[in-house]
């Protein structure tokens, strides 16, 4: 197994797929990660799998027939036994406009189809490393809401663009979840950057990670 996996290795991971060759690819994948992956064929299926498991974290494509993505995840934010699941959407590449409204009604990210495997892999253990820290008795080593990120002097529109760089979201992601175009995250960066007294992005997430652990 990668040493460098979540805090959660043998997590139990919920696909709600319903094209069957990526279905069994993401399964395959997480499962030689040491993941326990359960699978579901439809939206119907998948809330009733998530209902029944309570999985550690939910990837969901976004666009099925019948129950789709959005109201897969209506439908488990409603539940209490459901609602504190990261929920990752699947999405191709024509449904990026869908996004940002799947961020406003609750998701933790999206991953976009074909998945990588190191994107897949890092948006996984990404949102169970935020899990686990949020369960712990001890202050989180990182930000959990982007709101949070104003006390560093930046606006709350500079924090929400902060919050998804820390996330290692790219400048068009970050347009994408906030809706806004790439040239207005690029200044928005700008202004973060002249505020945390860095030059680049990777300075500007050190330099705001080390800030959250004082």
């Amino acid at each position: 197994m990668n040493p460098t996996a979540s805090p959660e290795p043998s997590a139990r991971i919920l696909v709600i797929e319903d094209e069957p060759q990526m279905l069994r690819n993401l399964v395959t994948i997480l499962r030689a990660e040491g993941f326990q992956a359960l699978s579901a064929p439809g939206g119907e299926e998948g809330v009733a799998v998530a209902l029944a498991e309570l999985p550690d974290l939910i990837l969901c494509d976004l666009m099925m027939p019948g129950l789709d993505g959005f109201g897969v995840l209506a439908r488990l934010r409603n539940q209490p036994t459901t609602a504190p699941i990261p929920f990752v959407f699947l999405t191709a590449r024509s449904e990026r406009g869908d996004v940002r409204s799947g961020m406003n009604q609750g998701a933790d990210d999206y991953l976009t189809k074909p998945v990588k495997v190191e994107d897949l892999l890092a948006s996984v253990r990404a949102r169970l490393d935020r899990r686990h820290q949020t369960g712990m008795a001890t202050r989180p080593t990182r930000p959990q809401r982007a709101e949070e990120l104003e006390r560093l002097g930046v606006t709350a529109r500079e924090a929400e663009v902060l919050f998804w760089l820390i996330e290692g979201k790219s400048n068009p992601d970050i347009a994408t979840i906030l809706g806004m175009a790439p040239a207005t995250v690029k200044k928005h960066l700008e202004h973060i950057f002249q505020k945390l007294g860095v030059e680049n992005r990777t300075a500007a997430i050190m330099s705001t990670l080390q800030s959250w652990a004082e």
